[in-house]
């Protein structure tokens, strides 16, 4: 009679094989997070700014967006380094990614901005909102479009593994 032992393997030791998908899904989650952070840093900031100069809308308003988004962009390019894509860069090479991740940056700021700016100019409020609140629905559903945009160039172009 042939009886085979199994040997217990610690944990610790144990390679867990996870399917690419899986991987993604991991990466994306985390990203969103860091997103989730860095949108509530662009909507203080642009909040700010509404607060303080009163503009709600036009040309005015992206540029406010600009000064915003691009605050949130330099946090997210840390954040999301060194834990959505947990990028180990060397030093003398950071600043062709930054660069890298800025130009995706500005892509996603021009998407961000168009939607916004678009939104508050030539669709009047609806159900009767204010014109801040619905300066801050059409950031929602700018920051949307860039989160789709940002994700990919940041994933497939600065962060390629």
């Amino acid at each position: 009679m042939n009886v085979e032992t199994t040997k217990k393997v610690p944990l610790s030791q144990m390679v867990i094989h996870r399917s690419p998908l899986a991987k993604l899904v991991k990466q994306f989650t985390k990203f969103v997070i860091v997103g989730g952070i860095n949108t509530g840093i662009d909507f203080f900031i642009l909040n700010s700014l509404i607060y303080i100069t009163g503009i709600t809308s036009g040309i005015e308003l992206f540029f406010l967006n600009s000064l915003s988004f691009s605050i949130a962009v330099i946090n997210s390019y840390f954040m999301n380094k060194r834990w959505t894509f947990q990028d180990r860069t060397k030093e003398e090479q950071e600043s062709v990614k930054f660069s890298e991740f800025f130009i995706i940056s500005v892509i996603g700021l021009v998407i961000n901005g168009l939607v916004l700016t678009g939104i508050t100019t030539y669709i009047p409020a609806l159900f009767g909102l204010s014109a801040v609140l619905w300066a801050n629905i059409a950031k929602l559903m700018a920051t949307g479009f860039s989160l789709i945009w940002n994700f990919i160039g940041y994933k497939f172009f600065v962060f390629k593994s």
